[in-house]
């Protein structure tokens, strides 16, 4: 049986934007837009060109970017009451922006338009109609039936009509919209399937564009495309308004890899949907959702002993899917709920020949360390170089003598407030002793300075590596100034990211534990080469 094509709409530039915090200059909707038609999207919507010169802007620039065959659509709403459609700024800007693909949407709920848009039933009707003929005149037109679901329960007949003022009038596609995000599944389903069965009569297809409000968008676009829908509209990671939209990522994945009889994005590979995941995130500068289904950095991380011990053996016992099928990665991670298939996964670089003993040892340590407020969840490269010291193969590059940091203020000096921070260091490299400081913009900063100066002589591979994040965490609260300080450490050089950590009562101490960490692995790693 052949798969039923479903195409994707994606909305991240305009209706993902919408979401708290999120903004993205004309440079950032054009790079998504790019990694958006890379995959494949098959609908791209840029925005609303009367909004803002950002969005005129983009239309004029992404014409000028090869998007294979995925489709840019502008968006916009119907023509303003007693109004003439050729006569309304925002049709002409609709026109204007010259794309292949325009969003219409009107107003479905018979409430929302006597009481929002103060207009009369068929008065929004004919708003509807003649703006959708006045539009797709020059472009495939999409009607975004807003608020259909809620129409549809308080008046069903007037909500069929909507829908098909927008069909007669020329648009090829309808978007049935759970704008408030408030209905079930099953309600879902029933009504799509009666739209589709009340528009038999008209060459039109449907689309579903759910809002996250319930929790509930991706399982009700599920249901639409079960029901006969065959686009679904959202955004990638599920960004926008209240509780987002439709994540597209656990979409597409359901619908290519878990459901049967359909196909997304042409049938391509779904293996960049973890790196276009993270790409957004970033490119909206919001943190990553570690338990994001498919895509999420924790979606196949394991931490109980038991569960890594079955995986071990067979690794759909724990893991629905195989991980690289979407670009991602398993992920074994330990504490002191870990058993010794934990340790064991995780030290298998290190060819400890399964030395129960040495496992024994290498868990007994990171109970006691965790218990002392250290995590090496995210701290990789630490438990790295903890298997090593217990293992009895760890040779340190230098030790520490001793540090000092001072940190204060130079207004005394100078009419301009200033702070200041320096490092002084004393190491032991070899046989040798080297004494060096440093400046910085803080006191973590004047050491990481003051040991690459001291150490850039004999270890020039340390320019390759620089520090990517700092991260702080009082471990308890409760002891106010005097509780210990969790500090980790993401750092890189061209090939890889590694993760440290470091605990103390004091900052500057778990700070530099986990500096010292940082780079050790690095000049660890150089010597495995």
């Amino acid at each position: 049986m052949n798969a039923k094509p479903i195409l994707i709409y994606d909305t991240t530039l305009r209706d993902g934007s919408q979401g708290e915090g999120v903004s993205f200059s004309l440079q950032d909707k054009l790079n998504i837009a790019e990694r958006l038609a890379e995959i494949g999207i098959d609908f791209i919507e840029g925005g609303y060109p009367l909004s803002n010169e950002k969005d005129v802007a983009f239309f004029r620039e992404i014409k000028k970017r090869n998007l294979g065959n995925s489709k840019v659509c502008a968006f916009g709403m119907t023509r303003r009451k007693s109004m003439k459609a050729e006569d309304d700024p925002g049709m002409k800007a609709l026109v204007q922006a010259e794309t292949p693909c325009i969003t219409l949407v009107g107003k479905t709920w018979d409430y929302h338009a006597t009481e929002v848009l103060r207009v009369t039933l068929d008065e929004n009707l004919a708003m509807i109609g003649e703006s959708a003929e006045f539009l797709a005149r020059g472009a495939e037109l999409i009607y975004d039936a807003e608020h259909f679901f809620d129409g549809y329960n308080a008046n069903p007949e007037y909500a069929i009509k909507t829908l098909r003022a927008a069909a007669s009038a020329g648009a090829t596609w309808l978007s049935l919209c759970d704008t408030n995000g408030g209905t079930l599944p099953e309600r879902i389903r029933e009504v799509t399937e009666l739209a589709i069965e009340a528009l038999s009569d008209l060459d039109v297809q449907i689309g579903i564009h759910c809002h996250n409000d319930c929790e509930l968008a991706v399982a009700n676009s599920l249901a639409a495309v079960d029901a006969g829908a065959t686009q679904v509209q959202g955004t990638i990671n599920g960004i926008g308004e209240r509780c987002g939209n439709v994540d597209l990522i656990t979409v597409m994945s359901n619908l290519a890899l878990k459901k049967k009889g359909y196909s997304v994005l042409g049938s391509r590979s779904l293996t960049p949907l973890t790196e276009l995941s993270r790409f957004v995130y970033e490119t909206a500068n919001l943190q990553w959702r570690n338990n994001q289904p498919f895509v999420g950095q924790s979606a196949f991380a394991h931490k109980g002993g038991m569960h890594v011990h079955a995986i071990n053996k067979a690794a759909k016992t724990y893991e629905h899917i195989d991980p690289a099928l979407v670009g991602n990665e398993r992920r074994i991670l330990v504490s002191e709920l870990s058993g010794r298939s934990n340790i064991a996964a995780l030290a298998n670089k290190h060819n400890l020949d399964d030395d129960r003993e040495l496992m024994d040892k290498i868990l007994g340590e990171v109970v006691r360390l965790e218990n002392q407020g250290y995590q090496f969840e995210n701290a990789g490269a630490s438990f790295d170089l903890l298997v090593k010291r217990i293992s009895g193969t760890y040779k340190p590059h230098f030790n520490t003598i001793k540090y000092r940091v001072v940190a204060g203020d130079r207004s005394i000096e100078s009419e301009q407030p200033s702070v200041f921070a320096e490092a002084i260091i004393k190491l032991k490299v070899g046989e040798t002793l080297w004494f060096d400081a440093a400046e910085g913009h803080g006191p973590i900063n004047a050491l990481d300075a003051a040991l690459r100066k001291a150490l850039a002589d004999e270890y020039p591979m340390l320019a390759e590596m620089r520090l990517t994040d700092y991260k702080v965490r009082v471990v308890e609260s409760s002891s106010g100034t005097e509780a210990s300080i969790r500090v980790n450490i993401e750092s890189c050089d061209e090939h890889e990211s590694w993760g440290t950590i470091g605990v103390s009562e004091n900052i500057i101490e778990a700070s530099w534990s986990a500096l010292v960490d940082a780079v050790e692995y690095k000049l660890h790693k150089s010597e495995n080469k």
